[in-house]
């Protein structure tokens, strides 16, 4: 659980990437209002910091995070001491009764989990829909194939007040994947500290996510922003509705 989101490149992660977070909550709570889920459990999986946590427990909800990175999962207890989190594997975490599930920032994408194909996804699909309430939901983004458009390698960086990132990106269009070769450059006292990571992705077109989510059962609308909040490119967002079945009312 080590070896992804390590101690630097969470805290740039969550001082320098805050932003996708941030916008899409209003978005997201907006969305369970109009489903009529105003309070609740929400289980966030990928939960990173826990900006999204936070945002759910101002508007009333209790909230479990999950998460792989001991590191990010460290920061999200700080932030939302009221909260609930875990360091585990989303594939392999138990999920309990809930009024909805999360899953925001391409989390389903990561191969971070050797378990992690098409097989396990319908099944991982399948537990969420029967850990739902009636009536309860599911949302979340995938990254889709197309990550990047002119060539088949990008480079580039980002810096802040005391970081720095350089990414290097590469899509295989054959197998769909991405992989990201990641170097952070961290200011510690007068000197910087340099860790690599590299992470793969597995690519979905928004389709065939849908279809595997209607074979579940769900009732999927497939979204391009959360509210105003708008995803990047080549990426597909996800309102999976499980049904309110008859005698079993949203509660």
């Amino acid at each position: 659980m080590k070896q992804w989101y390590k101690e630097d490149l969470a805290y740039i992660h969550d001082v320098g990437h805050s932003d996708y977070a941030l916008k899409s909550a209003p978005g997201i709570l907006h969305i369970l209002a109009q489903n009529h889920l105003r309070e609740g459990l929400i289980v966030d999986l990928g939960c990173g910091s826990g900006l999204s946590a936070l945002e759910f427990t101002k508007a009333g909800y209790r909230v479990l995070g999950v998460d792989i990175s001991e590191s990010l999962i460290a920061i999200a207890r700080n932030r939302v001491p009221e909260g609930e989190f875990r360091v585990e594997s989303l594939f392999k975490t138990d999920i309990p009764s809930c009024h909805a599930v999360t899953s925001i920032g391409e989390c389903l994408n990561y191969l971070f989990d050797a378990d992690n194909n098409n097989e396990n996804l319908v099944q991982f699909f399948d537990r969420i829909y029967h850990a739902l309430i009636s009536g309860g939901i599911f949302i979340f983004d995938i990254a889709e194939p197309g990550q990047i458009l002119s060539e088949n390698t990008t480079k580039g960086f980002t810096e802040g007040k005391d970081w720095i990132v350089l990414v290097e990106k590469e899509e295989n269009q054959q197998n769909q994947t991405l992989t990201r070769r990641i170097i952070t450059l961290r200011k510690v006292g007068e000197t910087y500290r340099r860790d690599d990571e590299i992470h793969s992705l597995r690519l979905y077109k928004a389709t065939d996510i849908a279809e595997a989510l209607h074979n579940v059962g769900f009732q999927v609308q497939i979204v391009r922003s959360y509210g105003d909040c708008n995803l990047p490119k080549a990426h597909a967002g996800f309102i999976a509705r499980k049904p309110i079945l008859d005698g079993n009312p949203i509660a």
